[in-house]
């Protein structure tokens, strides 16, 4: 039977992405929209040419925070399943790059891909039986693996290679010889450590975003959307909604783990004590005020976890002299300012952004 091919037979303009249509202070979106892109490239780029020491790493920090916060939004943005329990994915990638190098003397830079490995494992594994559960159970069930999961690291039996409470001291990740060379050749002063973990950082964050837009835009990524817009309608077009949702469980697993290698790569020393609850919880917040169904939101997300609690902690400094009894006032600061950027901001900051660029786009 000829097959007719209506595409060829429609209008231009319907047949055409309708983001070509809306110019934006005279740009096309699409143009707009790589041109921003290109931009934060340049600007991730340039940060270590510019800034050293505490600063680069505060940067460093930010970029781990989005990874992190990404694994998150994968999970619960794009395919519809809450979890309270990442910082114990952020756990087993961090031990596993941990162990590997005191361990078994493993470069820091090897380490990346086992951990990636070993958490997308214990993520499907997790998520298998998590299937049967849904909304608050499947959060209550995620909470219980992020409250265990410190415990787990203290228990005497993995102490040996965990290093209990006393946790784990690495080595300096020092650059490579010849990358140490080619800045010596163009700057005349060797790069510091500092400086070389916000590269090394930036590099592994930048594919793993690349890695996870691929994905979104692939049949993978919209069977994972259409699973969490309607899972029968889903399953009804032949989707495996089981294998699907473990699968992306895994992943989203695998992207916070790969945080969590970098986070013991910069850090150079883990403790149980630095996976609680509360880092579940960052990674939540984050995801929410950058945009819980967007990728590069989570760069968002990643800023507003690092720099907001700093940010609450000065201002609680100046409210002192003011108040009598100013405990917990951070706190307090920090939960005002969640609550207005959740009521100004509901759909994140990249909503936001969203609405704006409909308010002054225009369409032609």
């Amino acid at each position: 039977m000829a097959t007719t091919d209506y595409a060829g037979s429609l209008p231009a303009f319907l047949r055409e992405n309708p983001k070509n249509r809306v110019f934006v202070f005279g740009v096309r979106l699409p143009l707009l929209e790589k041109i921003l892109l290109w931009f934060g490239l340049v600007v991730v780029i340039a940060l270590p040419i510019f800034f050293d020491g505490y600063e680069i790493y505060e940067f460093s920090k930010i970029l781990m925070y989005a990874l992190a916060v990404l694994g998150l939004n994968i999970l619960t943005g794009f395919n519809g399943q809450f979890s309270l329990g990442h910082s114990a994915f952020f756990a087993v990638g961090a031990y596993t790059t941990a162990i590997l190098m005191d361990q078994f003397g493993m470069p820091y830079w090897t380490t990346i891909a086992p951990a990636a490995a070993v958490c997308f494992i214990s993520g499907f594994l997790f998520g298998l039986p998590a299937l049967r559960l849904e909304g608050l159970f499947l959060a209550l069930a995620t909470f219980a693996l992020a409250i265990a999961t410190p415990q787990i690291l203290k228990f005497d039996g993995l102490a040996p290679l965990t290093g209990g409470v006393q946790g784990i001291v690495l080595d300096t990740p020092y650059p490579p010889a010849w990358i140490d060379g080619i800045a010596k050749s163009l700057t005349g002063q060797e790069l510091s450590v500092d400086r070389w973990k916000y590269i090394f950082t930036a590099i592994v964050v930048v594919i793993m975003f690349w890695l996870a837009q691929n994905m979104i835009r692939s049949r993978t990524g919209r069977a994972l959307i259409a699973i969490r817009d309607n899972p029968l309608s889903a399953k009804t077009m032949g989707i495996n909604t089981a294998m699907f949702k473990s699968a992306c469980f895994g992943v989203s697993a695998m992207f916070t783990g790969v945080a969590g290698s970098l986070f013991a790569i910069m850090d150079e020393y883990l403790a149980p004590e630095s996976f609680t609850f509360a880092e579940a919880i960052k990674f939540l917040v984050g995801g929410v005020v950058g945009g819980i169904a967007s990728l590069f939101g989570a760069v968002f997300g990643g800023a507003f976890v690092l720099y907001v609690p700093n940010f609450s902690d000065s201002i609680a400094a100046l409210l002192e002299s003011f108040i009598a009894n100013p405990q917990g006032l951070s706190w307090t600061v920090y939960g005002l300012f969640l609550i207005f950027a959740v009521y100004v901001m509901p759909m994140g900051l990249t909503g936001l952004v969203q609405i704006l660029v409909r308010k002054i786009g225009v369409r032609r």
